[in-house]
Parts: C-alpha cells; sequence; structure tokens
C-alpha cells in the first residue's frame, strides 16, 4: 500500500487520476493538492510516497514548487504533469531529479505503470534495510540470519557501504540481492540521493540502452519522447543494475566508459553528461563464466567487482530457517490480518529439511501461503504445500546416505570397543545407535514417508517424529 499525492489547480484533472487509481483503493491512498502550499502541507503531514505535480499550478511555477517540495524531503520521488508538446521545463525538472513526466492528456494504463514504479523507488529509499538487532522497526525490511554466513554478509556490507566503489553483489535467485543493495545505499554516505534501479531481464538490448543511457526524440522506432535515463535519474546517489549479465555488449561497452571516465551521452544525441553516481550491480549468473564464454567483457567484470558481497543460498544456512519463518510469519500476519501468533515445532522441522531452491523467497512465499490456509492461532505442518512436506521428508533422508551404510556391524563393533573400555551408559549409546539405524532405514524404505514408516516400525507418528529430531540434532557420528 502507498500513497500518492495529486498537485494539479484544475479539478477535473485530480478526480480523473483519483478515478484511475480508485479500483486499487485498498492498495492506494490517493491525497489532492490545488496549490503548492497544499502540497508542501500535505508532504509533512503525511509522507506521500508518489507526488505528480503540474508543471502550471495557476500562477505558480511548477519548478519552484518542486524545490520546496525537496527542501522538505530531498528523497521525494515526483512525477510532473505537463501540457506542453516540448516539455523542456518537465525535462530541466528530471535533470534536478525528478523521476518522470507525462504530457496531458495522461494515458491511464501508462501512469498506473509509472506511478507503481515510482513508488518502489520511494520504497527502497524510505523503508528500512536493516541488520536484525532486536530493536528494528515494525516497518523495517530486516537482513536476518545468525549464522556464520549471514554474519559474513553483514560485516561486508558495513565494511562498503561507506566507500565509494562498485559493489559486485551476487547469488542465487531470492537470496536478498536487492535487499542488501538497499542496505548499502542507506548507510552509505550518498543515502540523501536518489536510488534507482534497473532491471535488465524481459528488456531487448535496444529498450536496455534507453532506460540505462536516456535517448533523444527519434533516436530508435518507438523513441516518440525524449527520455532521461537512470544513469541521469541516479545522479548524486546510487544505481543498482538488477541481473547486469543481461547487459547487451554494447551496453557494457558504454557502461564501461562511464566507470572510467565519468560520463555518457544519450542515444542519438552527441551531448556529453557528467555521471556522479554510485554503481551498484547484481547477479544470479556466474559472471567468470560469461567472461570465459566471451558473453561478458573481462574488463567490466573487474571493474564493476571492486567489491564484492556473496550471498549464501538459504540451504547453506539453515539454522537462519526458524528466525526467518517467524520474521515472515509476524510481517505477513499484520498484512493478512490473521490470527496466527506462532509455529508448531514440527512444522519448523519440515522447513529445515527442505532445500529451497526458491531461496528466501520462496520461504516468504510459502509462510504466506500457509497463513491464509491456517484457521488457528498456530501454524501447523498441514498448513504447508503438500509437494514441499514430501520433498522435506525425502531430503531429511536422502537414500544414497552414507551414513547407515553397514551400520549393523559398525554397531557390534562400537559395542565390542566401549566393554573393553570400561565405558559408560553404554544402554543408552547403543539405543541411540540402533534407532538410528532402524529408523533411517525405514524411512529410506518408504522413500521419506513417515505415515507409512512410523506403520512399519509399529510406532506413533509423535513418536517417530520425536526420535527424528534427536537424529537431526546429534553428530552423523554416534559416539
Amino acid at each position: 500500500m502507498f500513497k500518492l499525492l495529486v498537485v494539479d489547480d484544475e479539478p477535473g484533472i485530480r478526480f480523473g487520476i483519483g478515478q484511475v487509481f480508485a479500483a486499487e483503493s485498498e492498495e492506494v491512498t490517493v491525497l489532492q493538492a490545488s496549490s503548492g502550499e497544499e502540497a508542501v502541507s500535505l508532504l509533512r503531514a503525511e509522507s506521500p510516497d508518489v507526488i505528480l505535480l503540474d508543471i502550471r499550478l495557476g500562477l505558480q511555477d511548477g519548478l519552484q514548487v518542486f524545490d520546496r517540495l525537496r527542501e522538505v524531503d530531498p528523497r521525494c520521488v515526483v512525477i510532473f504533469i505537463t501540457g506542453h508538446g516540448t516539455a523542456e521545463t518537465a525535462i530541466e525538472a528530471m535533470r534536478k531529479g525528478a523521476y518522470d513526466y507525462f504530457i496531458k492528456p495522461l494515458d491511464a494504463g501508462q501512469l498506473r505503470d509509472v506511478v507503481r514504479q515510482a513508488a518502489e523507488v520511494a520504497r527502497a529509499m524510505r523503508q528500512p534495510a536493516l541488520f536484525k538487532d532486536g530493536t528494528t522497526e515494525d516497518s523495517a525490511d530486516i537482513l536476518v540470519g545468525s549464522s556464520a554466513a549471514m554474519r559474513q554478509v553483514f560485516k561486508q556490507i558495513g565494511r562498503v557501504a561507506a566507500q565509494d566503489d562498485c559493489v559486485l553483489i551476487l547469488g542465487e535467485v531470492g537470496t536478498g540481492k536487492e535487499l542488501a543493495a538497499r542496505a548499502l545505499y542507506q548507510h552509505s554516505l550518498r543515502r540523501e540521493g536518489p536510488f534507482q534501479i534497473m532491471h535488465c531481464l524481459g528488456r531487448t538490448p535496444q529498450q536496455i540502452e534507453g532506460v540505462l543511457f536516456g535517448h533523444e526524440v527519434g533516436a530508435y522506432p518507438g523513441a516518440e519522447r525524449r527520455r532521461i535515463g537512470k544513469l541521469e535519474q541516479a545522479a548524486g546517489g546510487t544505481l543498482l543494475i538488477d541481473e547486469v549479465g543481461e547487459l547487451p555488449p554494447d551496453a557494457q561497452a558504454k557502461l564501461l566508459r562511464v566507470l572510467e571516465q565519468r560520463q555518457f551521452e544519450r542515444i542519438g544525441s552527441s551531448e556529453t553528461i557528467a555521471s556522479d553516481v554510485r554503481i551498484v550491480a547484481c547477479s544470479n549468473q556466474n559472471l567468470e563464466e560469461l567472461v570465459d564464454a566471451g558473453k561478458f567483457r573481462k574488463d567490466l567484470y573487474f571493474r564493476l567487482r571492486g567489491l564484492l558481497i556473496q550471498l549464501p543460498p538459504l540451504r547453506e544456512h539453515p539454522s537462519d530457517i526458524p528466525e526467518l519463518a517467524h520474521y515472515f510469519l509476524f510481517r505477513i500476519n499484520r498484512q493478512l490480518r490473521t490470527a496466527v501468533h506462532s509455529i508448531d515445532e514440527e512444522t519448523v522441522e519440515r522447513l529445515q529439511c527442505y532445500s529451497w531452491p526458491g531461496n528466501v523467497r520462496e520461504l516468504q512465499s510459502v509462510i504466506r501461503e500457509a497463513l491464509i490456509r491456517s484457521s488457528g492461532p498456530v501454524l501447523l505442518p498441514e498448513c504447508l504445500p503438500q509437494d514441499l512436506l514430501r520433498a522435506a521428508d525425502i531430503e531429511a533422508f536422502p537414500e544414497t546416505d552414507p551414513t547407515v551404510a553397514d551400520t549393523w556391524d559398525e554397531l557390534a563393533r562400537q559395542v565390542e570397543t566401549w566393554l573393553k573400555t570400561d565405558e559408560r551408559g553404554l544402554y543408552r549409546k547403543a539405543l541411540r545407535y540402533f534407532d538410528r539405524i532402524l529408523v533411517s532405514g525405514a524411512l529410506k524404505k518408504t522413500h521419506g514417508n513417515q505415515a507409512i514408516a512410523a506403520e512399519l516400525l509399529g510406532l506413533s507418528r509423535p513418536t517417530l517424529r520425536g526420535k527424528i529430531r534427536v537424529m537431526r540434532r546429534d553428530d552423523p557420528e554416534v559416539d
């Protein structure tokens, strides 16, 4: 949900824009102002996420109003509206930091898309991306984790945030690369400047260059108006290039020039524009392999990875899953207004047994789905997707588990060794070893199906779960 402030002296325009977002009333709150004074007052009182500002407010100059808005909040996201075909004033406003501009009459579909994109930019700049410390505010997006792997990530972000070098963030899909980039920005010396995101996936090479560097009217088919690129919009701030491995060769060469010479030109223009922006790039691809394959420039790769942050996949730090699950429970519970306040212990165990190919993003999605299915105050295993439960059971005890090979002979040898050394507590140790052999064997035979394994062993499901809990907690080798 976000707030949109419409600043226009024409009531009909304000009403029309309100109608565009009326169908999304639960997600968008539309505020209205007819003058610069009202706009400044509402900015102070309501902190809107996006501002639609008319270039001419009666006798007032929209650029002057823009300057006053920026004095109140240097990071406010402003989109200009102009009825003048040349839009030179709007272009000047964008050079000063506006997000985009529209020429009247407004296209409703395009307006919705651009306002939503601007709201994401506002969220990236305003909503804190913090480290978990137990005192963070409810609205913060938090980098959660207490494992050694995540503590290393936090240290890396802390070390490089205040520097001005390029940063390359690598990690699989769903590991939180954008969140790490936002944390970098918000802890940097450029945190009062803009934060722009350039998404490369799903765009043609021509579109990528146009969005990144900007273009002049008629620079290529479809370039119907001048566009200020992300590099120009992010002046004085930070630009995140998402999935940088998707950059086409020409864009790679131009970006390298930006990094080396701090300047560029819009497509179709000979005017050189100075660049004052910090580049943060992220990718889920192995860029070194792309370099070896000739698909990514080696010189650009080394420029971008001046500072490198590697985000681990969730399967490599499963000890963080309980904390992440409870964090998502709290956040999503408030959004959905459900009454779930805790997660059952077995539910957490099943989550930890799953390999999470979609990483933290998949875990968030699963918790959301489970909350929608839930009917009581505790999140039970039955609320989890059935395919996840089946996969978790199988992955908990893979059929190739080497720890259960020849274990009956090993148990006999262990007992003989314990007896020779006057070891104490032999009965307890032997039972633990026995359970590991028998329970693991039953689960292998039933392909991880706990219900059938419990029936095969003649145990109740709770008893079997208790034995599995002990086995997961113990070291792989029984002492």
